[in-house]
């Protein structure tokens, strides 16, 4: 399995999750394609509605992020503010995790087979963006980005998202990628039929 695929199946696991733990009559999906002008892939870009009413309660077991055959994976996270992430070293030489961002964090270095967690509690004004990286392998480098909401969704290789249960209402939906950007859009969902949207992105 790709790491894409890997990444995408969590986003749409856990959009399941929130969906059926918090009651939306008429829920239904956004989708649509993502175009990375300049670039051979677009994957990795986090497409998510800005404001949605609320709260949200995070989930109750950490969302995991390994470090495998000298990558973050997935390379690109995205999660909603309060939500703690456990990283796996999965390789068999040391790593470690740390940010420069924000708050600031050194999660110190373990071997493999052992976790670490991190809660993303303090994001002010989402998105929150965290890059991970590690003092023994400079080259690794992901990102962990923190939303007011569960409404997100992450691209695969040819540019395609989805977000799942979102409730009916006008929304704005925004995208977030580690080198470039595109302006959000609004869109409304009445309940009755999935809602498409579409972005370029342009360096």
């Amino acid at each position: 399995m790709s790491r894409h695929s890997v990444v995408l199946g969590s986003v749409l696991a856990a959009a399941v999750l929130w969906a059926t733990a918090a009651p939306c009559a008429a829920a239904v999906s956004i989708s649509g394609t993502v175009k990375v002008t300049g670039s051979a892939s677009a994957a990795d870009v986090v497409v998510y509605i800005q404001q949605a009413p609320g709260p949200f309660t995070p989930p109750a077991t950490p969302v995991e992020m390994d470090q495998k055959q000298m990558q973050f994976v997935p390379h690109v996270l995205p999660a909603v503010v309060g939500t703690k992430v456990a990283f796996l070293n999965s390789d068999p030489t040391p790593h470690n995790v740390f940010s420069p961002d924000n708050e600031k964090y050194n999660l110190g270095t373990w071997p493999k087979g052992l976790t670490k967690d991190y809660a993303f509690a303090k994001c002010a004004k989402p998105p929150c963006v965290y890059t991970q990286l590690c003092r023994v392998h400079p080259e690794m480098e992901a990102y962990v980005v923190v939303l007011q909401n569960p409404y997100f969704g992450v691209t695969d290789k040819i540019g395609h998202y989805q977000i799942e249960g979102v409730p009916p209402g006008s929304y704005t939906v925004a995208v977030w990628h580690s080198k470039t950007k595109a302006q959000p859009k609004p869109v409304t969902v009445d309940g009755a039929k999935p809602a498409t949207l579409d972005f370029i992105l342009a360096r």
